[in-house]
C-alpha cells in the first residue's frame, strides 16, 4: 500500500480508502441486507493489506453500514484504521439533534470518538438553512476540543461557486470530499475546486472515482481509446492518484475481486504517474463518453424509495444504454421493469435528494417518449 501525508497533519493515509456504501448484500425475507460475514471479511482483509481509512455514513445500507463497520473493527482492527462517517444534516431540526445523532453513530460504530467527521452532502440550501442556522461549524470545533471527533470536514454536491463559499466560510476545515473522475472534470466542484482546496492546504478525499461503476464498464468505443495494458478501472484510478491534491480516493467495493484488484492498483500508484500521452488518451475517452451520456446518474440510490415504485437509477441505466449499447438491448432491460417511466407522478421527492441535481421528473418524460416509440 502507498500512503500520502494528509494535508498539514502528521497522518499518513492509504491512497485507497474502503467505501462502505456498496458492500456485498443478500436477500432475506424480501429485503436486501448486508452480507455481514462477507462484508466484515472484506473490510478486515483491506486493513490487513494496508488500507487505513474506512468511510461510512448514517444512512448507507438503510442505516446498517455503520453497524457492520463497527463489528468489522472489533478484535483489534479499530486501532489499525481511521473511521470516517457523516452527519445527516437534513435530519437536524433543532440544535441538540446534531450531537444526539453523533452519539447514536458512535454507539453503532462501537467507538468513543470518530476520526474524520463530515457534514454530509452539502449544497447551497443545506449550508445556509442548516449548517449556518444551527451553527454546526462551531459545534464541530467544540466536538474536536472535547475529543469526540478528531478532524472535521464536509462532503459536497453543488456548483463550484458554492464549494468555494463553503471552503472560505472558515479556516477550520481539516479536509473535504468531492465527486471527481476523468469524466467529471467540470461537474460540481470539479478540477478547479480540487485545485482551489489544494492551494489552501485542505486535503481532498475523492468519491465516485468510477462514476458509480460506469467507468468500469465502458461502452466499446470509449474502451477502445484506452491502452489495453491496463484495465479501464486502473486508468480511472490512476487519473486521480496522479494528482498531488488528492489525499485518497474511496472505492465502494462489493466483491473480493474488486478489492484485490484495487489493492494491486493502489500498490502501483504515485503522484505524477501519468505521462502526457496518457492524459491526452483519457481526455479523448471523456470526449467520446460525453457524446453518449444522456443522464449523469451515478446509481447512488439516494432517490429511493420512490413513492410510485420506480427504480429510478435502473431506468436511467436503460435509458443511457440506448446510446451506449443500442436500442434493442436498452429496450430489453427497460421491459424488465414493472413500473415504467410513464408511472412517474412528478412529485419531485427524488429531486430533493439527488446529489447530481438531475431533473428526474422531466427526464422520466424523455425516457417514456424514447421507449414508447
Amino acid at each position: 500500500m502507498q500512503y500520502r501525508r494528509f494535508g498539514n497533519t502528521d497522518l499518513n493515509i492509504s491512497a485507497l480508502g474502503f467505501g462502505a456504501m456498496r458492500m456485498p448484500t443478500i436477500e432475506k425475507d424480501g429485503k436486501t441486507i448486508i452480507d455481514e460475514p462477507a462484508a466484515i471479511g472484506m473490510i478486515r482483509h483491506a486493513i490487513d493489506n494496508g488500507i487505513n481509512y474506512v468511510d461510512t455514513a448514517y444512512f448507507y445500507h438503510d442505516g446498517q453500514s455503520e453497524v457492520v463497520v463497527g463489528k468489522a473493527l472489533q478484535d483489534g482492527y479499530r486501532e489499525r484504521t481511521y473511521i470516517a462517517t457523516k452527519s445527516p444534516v437534513w435530519l437536524i431540526k433543532e440544535e441538540e439533534d446534531f450531537e444526539k445523532i453523533l452519539d447514536e453513530q458512535m454507539q453503532k460504530l462501537q467507538v468513543d470518538y470518530i476520526d474524520f467527521y463530515l457534514l454530509h452532502a452539502l449544497d447551497k440550501s443545506r449550508f445556509k438553512d442548516i449548517v449556518l442556522k444551527y451553527d454546526l461549524i462551531n459545534k464541530m470545533i467544540k466536538l474536536k476540543e472535547e475529543g469526540k471527533i478528531k478532524y472535521m470536514g464536509f462532503s459536497f454536491h453543488d456548483s463550484l461557486d458554492v464549494f468555494k463559499e463553503i471552503i472560505d466560510s472558515t479556516d477550520q476545515w481539516d479536509f473535504c470530499q468531492i465527486q471527481f473522475n476523468y469524466i467529471d472534470i467540470t461537474h460540481q466542484a470539479g478540477q478547479e475546486g480540487l485545485e482551489y482546496a489544494g492551494k489552501k492546504g485542505i486535503p481532498v478525499v475523492i468519491m465516485e472515482p468510477l462514476l458509480g461503476g460506469k467507468l468500469a464498464n465502458l461502452p466499446k468505443n470509449v474502451k477502445d481509446v484506452l491502452d489495453p495494458k491496463k484495465d479501464p478501472v486502473e486508468w480511472a484510478l490512476d487519473f486521480l492518484w496522479d494528482r498531488p491534491e488528492v489525499a485518497l480516493l474511496l472505492s465502494g467495493m462489493s466483491t473480493p475481486k474488486q478489492l484485490e484488484d484495487n489493492l494491486i492498483y493502489a500498490d502501483r500508484s504515485f503522484i505524477g504517474m501519468l505521462k502526457d500521452e496518457e492524459k491526452a488518451m483519457l481526455k479523448e475517452a471523456k470526449r467520446i463518453y460525453d457524446t453518449m451520456a444522456l443522464v449523469s446518474c451515478t446509481k447512488c440510490r439516494y432517490c429511493l424509495p420512490c413513492p410510485s415504485g420506480l427504480l429510478i437509477p435502473d431506468i436511467f441505466e436503460a435509458y443511457n444504454m440506448t446510446v451506449s449499447a443500442g436500442m434493442k438491448k436498452a429496450k430489453e432491460k427497460y421491459d424488465e421493469f414493472d413500473v415504467k417511466a410513464s408511472d412517474c407522478v412528478k412529485c419531485r421527492a427524488c429531486e430533493i435528494e439527488c446529489p447530481q441535481h438531475i431533473e428526474i421528473s422531466q427526464v422520466m418524460t424523455d425516457v417514456d417518449n424514447v421507449f414508447a416509440k
